[in-house]
This record gives C-alpha cells, sequence and structure tokens, in this order.
C-alpha cells in the first residue's frame, strides 16, 4: 500500500468527476418538486428547523446579542452540513482544511477582540495585565498579552487542524 501521507488533502474523484460538489449537488438533484405558492414538505421542514433554532438560540442571548444570531446560525449550519459530508463514501471533509479553520478562527477571533474593546474597553485592557504583575514589567506584560490574544485564534485553528488530521490518519 503506497500511499502519500497528504493524500488525504486530494480531493477525490469518480470517473474523472469530482466527488465533493457532486455530493453537495445530489440532494439537490434527486429532490425534484414543482414550484409552489407554499413550497413542499422539504421547504417546511426546513423552515422549521431554521425557526426552531434561532429561537432556541436567541432565548439564551442578551438583546445586544441577539444581533449576532443570523452570522452565528449560518456558521453552525455551514459547518454541521460541512461535517455531515464526511460521513458519504470517498468525501472528504472542507473543515479539516487549515485553510478553512484559518478562514473562520482569524475574522471571528478578531472580531471578539474588536467588540470587546469597542464594548467594554476597561475590561478589556485588565486582561491585558495580571494581578500583581510588577511595575517595572507592565509595558512588556501588556505588549506580551496583547500578541498572546492576537495569535490564539491562529494557535487553535492550527491545532484543530492537527487533531482532526491525526484522527484520519489514525
Amino acid at each position: 500500500m503506497n500511499m502519500n501521507m497528504f493524500e488525504q488533502f486530494l480531493s477525490p474523484e469518480l470517473l474523472l468527476i469530482p466527488t465533493f460538489p457532486l455530493s453537495i449537488l445530489m440532494p439537490f438533484i434527486l429532490i425534484h418538486h414543482k414550484p409552489k405558492l407554499l413550497g413542499n414538505r422539504m421547504t417546511t421542514a426546513t423552515m422549521k428547523f431554521l425557526k426552531m433554532f434561532l429561537l432556541s438560540m436567541t432565548s439564551q442571548l442578551t438583546p445586544k446579542g441577539q444581533k449576532w444570531s443570523p452570522l452565528l446560525a449560518g456558521l453552525i449550519i455551514m459547518i454541521l452540513l460541512s461535517n455531515l459530508l464526511s460521513l458519504l463514501p470517498y468525501t472528504f471533509t472542507p473543515t479539516s482544511h487549515l485553510s478553512t479553520n484559518m478562514a473562520l478562527a482569524i475574522p471571528l477571533g478578531l472580531a471578539t477582540i474588536i467588540m470587546g474593546m469597542k464594548d467594554k474597553f476597561s475590561a478589556t485592557l485588565a486582561h491585558l495585565l495580571p494581578e500583581g504583575s510588577p511595575t517595572s514589567l507592565i509595558p512588556f506584560m501588556i505588549l506580551i498579552e496583547t500578541a498572546s490574544q492576537l495569535m490564539r485564534p491562529i494557535a487553535l485553528g492550527v491545532r484543530l487542524t492537527a487533531n482532526i488530521t491525526a484522527g484520519h490518519l489514525l
């Protein structure tokens, strides 16, 4: 068995047809429906699921945090559907690629830091300086903590990719 360790990252093909786009489009190809005013069962079930999902999410958020629920719901559903694709044979989940993890981790991590600075400036700055730090080290501690806060999304994205890849290799 002569396999490359990174062969899992290649897009699988079946009879020279890429299986990833085919697996995404297959439900839409198989479920043919005529256009109706009220929609079919699939549309109704999808809308009920989305309504239930958003209701359960927004009930736990403050009114200020509810404005982020469409973004969070979209991300959760995208990750869920991407991970469900890995259950199909000969498909590879896009969420195990470093580029996908970084594309999600960096903007969302920076948005969290920026929103924290914008909404609760003094509390965010308090996290940059550990309690009981010597006065002479305060400027250096702030620089080190700022760098660690900015590097955290990158480190978490790389760790997630490494763990998923290790799981696939085993």
